[in-house]
């Protein structure tokens, strides 16, 4: 039996608003028996779906919901997980199995806050990393200003750039790095999936549609006061008011996204998947598992260098799942750009599907991909999707190991539309291709216009002065 808590990086660090349905894809990784907290009650459509393909019986499952907290039940308070009642509450569920009974405490976000839930349950053993996470590790190994040192350090390639920790410094490293490249990439130390990064553009002429970054900023000129301009407008941002140092790396033109997942424990660590992430407006379209059809050369040196990052934060006292991320460029050069020292949005999409329900590594081959739905779709709700899979004969087929898995609950967000995440197997690109085309003219009814990569999925464009 487990205790698994789904939660996300601490409010403190960075508010991320309402994530109920994003959170859930904690129950990918439940057992029977297994003791799941949440921050609201499951989705009862998606708990009995997701379950089909687990074999899990959700009656098994000890879902337990802590205090509200601060924040109505959008996100887990991460407070909320130690305050007697609630700690009572789960030592009575778990009842005559008692504490001896737990194998494991597994966490979304490695919080303080989980170190000391553990503490109060008596359990803090089963919590790996429980000294490290106690003392703000996860804030520590999350950070992107942090990283660059720590790769660094580790002998590992980054990006040419820096870490600013004033206006001035960001106006310096700009300037220096605009002198010999024609873009720069600004990031902030805290965020995800190019929403906390702005791509500074020099050369117009350079592409850009394939990067993740949600903001994009044209200079007009390359001089220093339109650099010093911008970062008298931007500082703010990228700093979290001050709170956080920002990131500025050089942008390498024309690079693929690829990362590389590790497992740090006591004993070591060992690599657990590698993928692709692509890009579409800026904003992350999708990603596949596992890493195929790429140069043996990147491989190596994204297996290599993931590994050594990987003993670097397990050596800082780093337990638990963590991704490196890369760009390899067109000459197969590979650079890290950060590390996930978390459970990150692959881990359910590869150990849990990939490699558990669809069986990636057996014959004929197949290869799993998880898409965001597209903001031009329409898709009134779950069933509306379900139904259209069925209809156009790409709902998931155990016999083919091919097909359509949703992988979060479906969230509602006006009349006719909704957001979510889903996974596709597939035997080549050709019928990956395919079925995204079905899908795509099935629901496509939202103009392109209605919405820019700055824009979150799901929020219309606001008028432009």
């Amino acid at each position: 039996m487990r205790i698994l808590i789904g939660n996300h990086i601490d409010p403190a660090i960075r508010d991320r608003g309402d994530l109920r349905a994003w959170t859930q894809r904690v129950l990918w990784f439940a057992r029977a028996g297994d003791v799941v907290l949440l921050c609201d009650e499951p989705d009862p459509q998606f708990l009995t779906y997701q379950a089909s393909f687990t074999g899990v019986d959700p009656a098994s499952l000890h879902i337990l919901v802590p205090p509200v907290g601060r924040h109505g039940g959008r996100l887990m308070d991460p407070e909320s997980l130690t305050s007697d009642k609630f700690v009572r509450t789960v030592r009575d569920v778990l009842g005559e199995r008692g504490l001896d009974g737990v194998e494991e405490v597994f966490a979304l976000w490695p919080s303080a806050h989980v170190a000391r839930f553990a503490t109060a349950l008596g359990i803090r053993d089963r919590f790996p990393g429980a000294d490290f996470f106690a003392q703000g590790g996860g804030e520590l190994g999350n950070n992107k200003a942090n990283f660059r040192a720590l790769a660094a350090g580790a002998g590992v390639q980054i990006p040419a750039g820096a870490v600013a920790r004033s206006e001035r410094e960001a106006i310096d490293a700009t300037t220096t790095l605009l002198d010999q490249v024609g873009a720069v990439m600004v990031k902030q130390a805290h965020n995800g999936a190019g929403v906390g990064n702005q791509l500074l553009v020099r050369d117009a002429s350079l592409a850009s549609d394939h990067v993740g970054a949600r903001h994009l900023h044209h200079l007009d000129s390359g001089g220093r006061k339109a650099i010093e301009a911008y970062w008298k407008e931007r500082w703010d941002w990228a700093s979290a008011s001050g709170r956080f140092p920002a990131v500025i790396e050089e942008f390498v033109p024309d690079a693929v996204s690829v990362y590389s997942e590790h497992y740090a424990a006591d004993d070591g660590t060992r690599p657990t998947e590698m993928g692709t992430l692509l890009y579409v407006g800026r904003r992350l379209s999708h990603q596949t598992v596992p890493l195929r059809g790429m140069d043996e050369n990147i491989r190596e040196q994204l297996l290599r260098g993931g590994t050594r990052l990987a003993e670097a934060y397990r050596t800082l006292g780093y337990r638990g799942h963590l991704s490196a991320d890369a760009i390899a460029s067109p000459d197969g050069q590979v650079v890290f750009t950060e590390v996930n020292a978390q459970v990150s949005g692959s881990l359910h999409i590869y150990q849990a599907i990939a490699h558990h329900i669809v069986d990636t590594a057996a014959a004929p081959e197949r290869s799993v991909v998880e898409y965001h739905v597209h903001p031009t779709w329409a898709v009134p709700g779950f069933d509306a999707f379900l139904e259209a899979t069925d209809e156009l004969g790409c709902g998931y087929d155990p016999a083919t190991r091919t097909g359509v898995i949703v992988s979060m609950p479906v969230i509602p967000i006006e009349p006719g539309r909704a957001q979510f995440v889903f996974c596709l197997a597939y035997a080549t690109d050709a019928d990956r291709q395919s079925v995204w085309d079905a899908l795509d003219q099935r629901f496509a009814a939202v103009p392109a216009d209605t919405y820019t990569a700055s824009d979150h999925v799901g929020v219309s464009a606001r008028p432009r002065c």
